[in-house]
């Protein structure tokens, strides 16, 4: 266990924020200071044809011990951390046997993560947990992952006596803004299908995802003196919430759960000449997501029918797709998951995605890659935390889908 924390510990430590806003790869300068420490670290490990190109996609290769043909397999994690939150000089906290009561992560600023509103705390009642200061998030999504990984190709290469065919590593840039897989060489990678290591608690194993679309309403208007402006003046703002309120107000993220799709308004910029709406369109089902892109046009063109002009602009851009359309083709590689849980006596949860990870672009570009619990919660905020052993869990389940992946027919 003080391996795995030490390990997590190191990962974490090292600030890693991705920035939408840039258009390098990777995104920020800071990610190749976890990139190159984790290169020097696979290569001590033992992994062979250890690579980092230009652009941060780390790979290596942990070569079959078995003298029969097995399927290559990957294990898939990115190193970025959120941009939604910093994570900036994180000061993890342990806290040992957990006895299922509030924790204090940051008593100055009164910073306390409950039971009480965080309710899967009471899951990990007695075990070891890793929180924040309160002051940053944790990058347990996806530095949990990087450790598992680590840890489990480490774990496989000190017991060669548990058999596994070729197996492939590759970590990534700038999953949280999107990019992660967008310069990831799947013909380099060279297996037939992978995992990520990037879901959240303990069991969860997913191969549906959102449809996922970005669309920008540009709003125009016209200034003039206030004093003078009846009949003249065409304020934006007003404009643009007329469109708000033209969508379904309830079809959004603190409304909607399970397969309910969404429409979420994340960011506006106004002023009288022009404001501009920024949202993100969900949803699991593909005509219901090709619904809600055609709604919002509808809108934008009735409401320039209403006002007799080019007031509303729409720019629509499809995101990623449900992965599900390329995994149940080969579903065995769900199966061999599901099966690798309940040997090492994991409860698997199978459950779709309220968002999307590197392995729904990855399966549109060739390469199927549920995706497999990294044991974090509270992402993306000063409430993060993980469970050590859930950690340990996602080790023994990468152990165990080698083991079972070249034992199969």
């Amino acid at each position: 266990m003080q391996h795995i924390i030490d390990r997590f510990i190191s990962y974490i430590t090292i600030d890693t924020e991705s920035d939408p806003n840039s258009h390098t790869t990777p995104s920020t300068e800071k990610q190749w200071d976890l990139a190159n420490k984790l290169v020097e670290e696979l290569k001590a490990i033992g992994l062979s044809d250890v690579t980092i190109d230009d652009n941060a996609y780390i790979m290596a290769t942990l070569p079959s011990n078995v003298d029969h043909e097995v399927p290559t397999i990957g294990f898939i994690s990115h190193f970025d951390t959120s941009p939604d939150f910093t994570g900036a000089n994180i000061k993890p906290q342990i806290i040992e046997n957990y006895d299922g009561k509030d924790i204090i992560l940051n008593a100055e600023q009164n910073i306390v993560l409950s039971p009480d509103y965080f309710e899967d705390l009471l899951m990990y009642k007695g075990q070891t947990l890793i929180t924040t200061d309160g002051t940053t998030l944790l990058g347990a999504d996806d530095k949990a992952g990087i450790t598992e990984i680590v840890t489990a190709m480490e774990y496989l290469i000190n017991h060669p006596e548990i058999k596994h065919g070729t197996i492939k590593v590759g970590f990534t840039p700038d999953e949280e803004i999107g990019r992660g897989a967008h310069k990831f060489d799947v013909e380099k990678f060279g297996a037939e299908w992978a995992y990520t290591m990037d879901g959240s608690q303990v069991g969860e194993l997913e191969y549906e995802n959102f449809n996922a679309a970005g669309a920008k309403i540009t709003v125009k208007g016209k200034i003039v003196h206030p004093g003078y402006a009846k009949g003249k003046m065409i304020n934006s703002m007003y404009y643009a919430s007329e469109f708000i309120n033209a969508l379904p107000r309830l079809e959004t993220p603190e409304h909607t759960e399970g397969y309910e799709g969404f429409f979420h308004l994340h960011h506006i910029e106004g002023e009288v000449e022009q404001t501009t709406l920024q949202y993100i369109i969900r949803d699991h089902d593909k005509t219901k997501f090709e619904a809600r892109k055609a709604l919002m046009q509808k809108i934008v063109d009735d409401l320039n029918t209403t006002y007799e002009s080019e007031v509303f602009t729409l720019e629509l851009k499809d995101q990623y797709f449900n992965m599900k359309e390329k995994v149940e083709p080969v579903m065995h590689i769900v199966d061999i998951a599901e099966e690798a849980m309940k040997a090492v006596g994991v409860t698997p949860l199978i459950k779709a995605i309220r968002g999307g990870t590197d392995g729904s672009q990855l399966s549109y570009m060739g390469l199927p890659c549920p995706n497999i619990f990294a044991g974090g919660h509270n992402f993306h905020g000063r409430y993060e935390y993980v469970p050590v052993e859930s950690i340990q869990k996602a080790i023994e389940v990468i152990v165990k889908i080698a083991e079972i992946t070249a034992l199969k027919k």
